[in-house]
C-alpha cells in the first residue's frame, strides 16, 4: 500500500519571505527548520548523530535529561551553536514538549540521540512538508523504510498497535511508534501534548488523524543503537501506548455524545486516501 495518507496541497503553505537555504540541487525553503534531540547520557553517541546532520537546519535543540557523563560539552564541541535546554520533568514526552517549545523554526524535526537515525533523511521530511504535508511520519515499514533494532516480540506488539489505531481513527499508518517525525510548528496548537513518557509518538500520531491534519508517511530506516543501553521496555510502555489509545477512543466517543449533529473531520470518517 502507498505510504501516502493524505494528498498534500503545495497551496496549502505560501512560500515565506526571507533568506533561502538551499537543501538540494533542485530544492531551496525560506522555512527555517528547528531539529530537536531528547538526550540523557548519550555522549557517546552524539558524534555518530551531529555528522549527519544537514548544516542548513536553522537551529539543534538538545534537551538535557539531567545527564551524568558528558552529554552537553560533547553536543556544544561538535554544534557550537547548539541551543541547550534542560529537562526539569521525566520521560521523553516531557522532553520532547520542552525541546518544542524551545525551537524558533517553522519546521520541527524530532530525532533520537542514540546514533539510530540517519539525519540526512531529514531533507524526505522537510520536502514532504514544503510540499503541503502538515506532519511527516516516518515509517520502517513503508516501502524503503526498514529496522535493524526491532525484536519479533516488538514488531508484532507494533502491528497490534498498529492496526487497532487505524481501525479506530481511520488512520492508514504503517508504523505507529517511531520517533523520526517532522511537522509545522502550527500543529502544536491542535494537538494539544499532554503526556510524559515513550507513548508520546502513539498520542501525537492520533492526535494529528483527529484533527484532520495531512500526513504523509517517509520510508525509514532504523539502525542499532551504537552505544548503551535503552531505556524502552517493551512490555511496560507497550501497555501505556495501549492506555493512550483507548483513552483517546474515549474521549472521541465523548465529544461526538455532547456534539451529535456536529460534522466530522475527513480523517476520522476515513477519507484519508
Amino acid at each position: 500500500m502507498s505510504s501516502v495518507l493524505q494528498p498534500a496541497a503545495a497551496e496549502q503553505h505560501p512560500p515565506v519571505a526571507g533568506k533561502y537555504r538551499p537543501v538540494s540541487s533542485h530544492l531551496a525553503i525560506a522555512p527555517p527548520v528547528s531539529v530537536v534531540i531528547p538526550a540523557m547520557n548519550e555522549a557517546e553517541n552524539l558524534p555518530y548523530v551531529f555528522k549527519t546532520l544537514p548544516d542548513w537546519i536553522h537551529e539543534v535543540v538538545l534537551v538535557d535529561g539531567n545527564s551524568t557523563d558528558n552529554t552537553v560539552q560533547v553536543a556544544r564541541e561538535l554544534w557550537p551553536e547548539v541551543k541547550v535546554v534542560e529537562q526539569r520533568g521525566k520521560g521523553k514526552g516531557d522532553a520532547l514538549i520542552t525541546g518544542f517549545q524551545a525551537c524558533t523554526g517553522d519546521i520541527i524535526v524530532m530525532i533520537d540521540a542514540d546514533g539510530s537515525a540517519d539525519g540526512g533523511e531529514i531533507l524526505s521530511y522537510v520536502s514532504a512538508l514544503v510540499s503541503g504535508a502538515d506532519f511527516a511520519k516516518g515509517s520502517r515499514f513503508a516501502n524503503g523504510g526498514g529496522t535493524d533494532d526491532m525484536t519479533f516480540i516488538r514488531k508484532l506488539g507494533n502491528w497490534a498497535l498498529c492496526t487497532a489505531v487505524n481501525r479506530k481513527f481511520g488512520a492508514r499508518y504503517t508504523d505507529l511508534c517511531y520517533g523520526y517525525n517532522a511537522f509545522w510548528r502550527h500543529c502544536l496548537d491542535k494537538i494539544d501534548l499532554d503526556c510524559t513518557g515513550f507513548e508520546v509518538e502513539t498520542l501525537m500520531n492520533i492526535r494529528v488523524v483527529k484533527a484532520g491534519l495531512r500526513v504523509q508517511e517517509i520510508p525509514s530506516h532504523e539502525y542499532l543503537r551504537i552505544h548503551g543501553v535503552s531505556n524502552l521496555r517493551a512490555v511496560r510502555d507497550g501497555l501505556r501506548v495501549l492506555r493512550v489509545i483507548l483513552q483517546e477512543r474515549s474521549n472521541r466517543r465523548a465529544l461526538r455524545r455532547r456534539s451529535p449533529h456536529s460534522p466530522m473531520p475527513a480523517a476520522m470518517r476515513g477519507e484519508v486516501s
